[in-house]
C-alpha cells in the first residue's frame, strides 16, 4: 500500500508541474524568492491567477510562505519531501533569471518591499 501512495503523491507534483506557469514558477524560486506582484509582472497575468498557482504549490508543500510588511514572499521549500525529486527535475530546465533581470531594469523588482 505505501508504493501506492507514494506513486500517487508522485504522480499529483507531476500535474502541478505539468503547468507551463507553475514549472516556470518553481524552477524561478529555485534561485530566487518572489512575490505574487512579481509573477503578475513576469507572466502578465492577473493577480487571482497568480495567487491560485501559488496557493497549489503551497498546498503540495513544494512553495513556503514568508511575511514581510504587507507582502508575502514566496520560496522553494527545500524541506519538501518532493525537493530532490522537484531538484532533479529542476537541473533539465533552462535558467530563468532573465526574468529578474528585466523586472530590475524596469524598476519592479523593488516594488514589495
Amino acid at each position: 500500500m505505501e508504493t501506492v501512495n507514494e506513486i500517487e503523491k508522485t504522480a499529483t507534483i507531476l500535474k502541478l508541474l505539468g503547468d507551463k506557469t507553475r514549472l516556470t514558477m518553481v524552477k524561478m524560486l529555485e534561485s530566487h524568492d518572489y512575490c505574487v506582484c512579481e509573477f503578475v509582472e513576469i507572466f502578465k497575468v492577473s493577480q487571482p491567477a497568480i495567487s491560485q498557482h501559488v496557493r497549489k504549490l503551497k498546498s503540495a508543500g513544494l512553495v513556503s510562505e514568508m511575511k514581510k510588511g504587507q507582502w508575502v514572499i514566496y520560496s522553494l521549500n527545500k524541506n519538501s519531501e518532493f525537493y530532490p525529486f522537484i531538484q532533479g527535475l529542476l537541473n533539465y530546465l533552462p535558467n530563468q533569471d532573465f526574468h529578474l533581470q528585466e523586472l530590475e531594469k524596469q524598476g519592479l523588482r523593488i516594488s514589495c518591499d
